[in-house]
């Protein structure tokens, strides 16, 4: 999925993946094993999307195509044992669990190869042995690698008999296996490093490499489409920086982070252990043992600066309501905005926000609730009615202007059907509408109204939408929002208060 900026495109999806395959290849044949990190998210990556407008969320999947047809890749899967026991929740809505699962099914639908799952930080948790019975039923090699005490700054520790060479050996088969995890912090580094060392001990020349997006290491410090990252992974505690191994090597700067910097002297001691002839000894910096072209793709610079600063502040909405649901501490909220007020950066630059919050207090039925929905040069704001939610029925005029239709677009007797369907089936009270039961009656509609036929097929002109609403957005509302290509933000923080004082 394409999501556009203000209907612009910034990026060159087609060059861009020309040219990270190319690097591939390129460093794949320095190895005769390249164990290559997924950094980020591996599919649908709609940060990317959005940060930079033309990036197609399953871009790296296309890389991977590519790659497929000059060399034999198989998959390598690393689950965080922790977020499997804590039942954490990845960013498309899907817990952790269920989004591994979904990974396996989904790359081999797209033909690839997916072998083996790792179980990283590993203390015999008992979900983790009930998900790893599903991954062998699906014909997956199953293994469990311990936190290493100290990683990965106490070297000594993990080249030791208790580090590195305690943990299992993993088969692998193909001469680039791709090492990717359904979230952050899964252990995929760890694990490249210990195959890397392993097959040393056993004699055998193999690499590493990170397959990395974000940040783009010749783009500076400052650049906002940098510090999208830097929000995006606020609530990891992760943080730009300058590469000074990089400036020192070759005498211009290049930006890395935190968790890349760190690994990059566990990284240095392991390639002093391999023979001269090894590629790695021409790392010189974290940098260096990236690939990452992004920088390539970009057309249009100052377009896509000017989309990641709505990232940023999208972010701030974001943690706050996370907060507030207690899926990150409070500490995500202050550095996103300590960056905001770093780059000068308002939240009145996000305009739908004011909008909305004005619409709100025109609001007459309880709970209160105002939304605006930015769409192109198009701007609709609507409020809770007691036919449909604000959101419902910002989304509805949207599509209704977008057709040119002048007149209701949602039949009623539909509008009774679902009304009588969610009273009697589901147990509701209420007779608005919800987002999805406003579209479904749409799509009910539209079989003999021609023009809820035409305000249904506007449905993809909202990709790239920009949404504001004052109420607490559901998980089911926010998965929606997603397949729809809308950047949706919520207050959620006033409707809290409104019921609790």
């Amino acid at each position: 999925m394409k999501i556009p900026f203000k209907g612009s495109y910034g990026f060159n999806n087609s060059k861009y993946v020309d040219a990270q395959s190319k690097a591939i290849i390129s460093r794949a044949e320095k190895f005769h094993k390249l164990y290559l990190e997924f950094g980020g998210k591996l599919l649908q990556d709609f940060h990317a999307a959005r940060v930079l407008p033309g990036y197609e969320s399953n871009a790296k999947i296309e890389v991977l195509r590519k790659l497929k047809k000059v060399k034999d890749i198989e998959f390598l899967l690393c689950i965080n044992s922790d977020y499997i026991e804590e039942g954490k929740f990845s960013s498309v809505g899907l817990s952790y669990r269920d989004f591994s699962l979904k990974m396996v099914d989904s790359l081999r639908e797209m033909g690839f190869d997916v072998k083996t799952a790792v179980f990283t930080f590993n203390k015999g948790q008992k979900k983790v042995k009930e998900l790893a019975k599903i991954m062998k039923r699906k014909g997956l090699s199953v293994y469990y690698t311990p936190y290493i005490k100290g990683y990965p700054k106490n070297v000594a520790e993990i080249t030791s008999v208790r580090g590195f060479r305690k943990r299992p050996f993993i088969k692998t088969t193909k001469r680039v296996v791709v090492v990717t995890g359904a979230g952050p912090t899964s252990g995929k580094m760890a694990t490249c490093l210990t195959m890397v060392y392993q097959d040393y001990v056993r004699g055998k020349d193999s690499g590493y490499a990170k397959f990395e997006t974000f940040p783009i290491w010749n783009l500076p410090l400052s650049s906002n489409i940098n510090g999208a990252y830097e929000a995006a992974t606020a609530d990891l505690g992760d943080y730009n920086v300058v590469d000074g191994y990089h400036k020192k090597a070759y005498g211009f700067a290049a930006t890395s982070y935190n968790r890349d910097f760190e690994a990059f002297s566990l990284l240095t001691r392991i390639i002093r252990l391999l023979p001269e002839s090894n590629y790695m000894h021409s790392y010189k910096s974290p940098t260096d043992m990236g690939i990452n072209m992004a920088k390539e793709g970009i057309t249009d610079e100052e377009l896509c600066e000017r989309a990641a600063r709505q990232e940023i502040i999208r972010r701030l909405f974001k943690y706050r309501v996370g907060l507030l649901k207690g899926k990150n501490g409070e500490d995500a909220v202050i550095r996103v905005r300590k960056l905001m007020r770093n780059r000068k950066i308002a939240i009145n630059e996000r305009q739908v926000v004011e909008i909305a919050r004005k619409e709100k207090k025109k609001s007459v039925v309880k709970p209160a609730v105002g939304c605006s929905l930015e769409v192109g040069k198009t701007v609709v704001k609507a409020r809770n009615s007691k036919r449909m939610h604000a959101e419902a029925g910002a989304i509805i005029k949207a599509l209704k202007k977008l057709a040119g239709a002048k007149k209701d677009v949602l039949d009623e007797d539909a509008i009774r059907s679902i009304r009588k369907l969610r009273k009697e089936i589901y147990g509701k009270v209420g007779e608005n509408l919800t987002l999805k039961e406003a579209l479904l009656v749409l799509a009910m509609s539209s079989a003999k109204n021609r023009k809820a036929k035409k305000a249904m097929d506007m449905l993809n002109e909202l990709r790239g939408a920009e949404l504001h609403t004052t109420h607490m957005i559901s998980e089911e509302e926010d998965r929606f929002f997603l397949r729809l290509g809308i950047n949706a933000t919520s207050d959620g923080e006033e409707e809290v208060k409104e019921v609790l004082f």
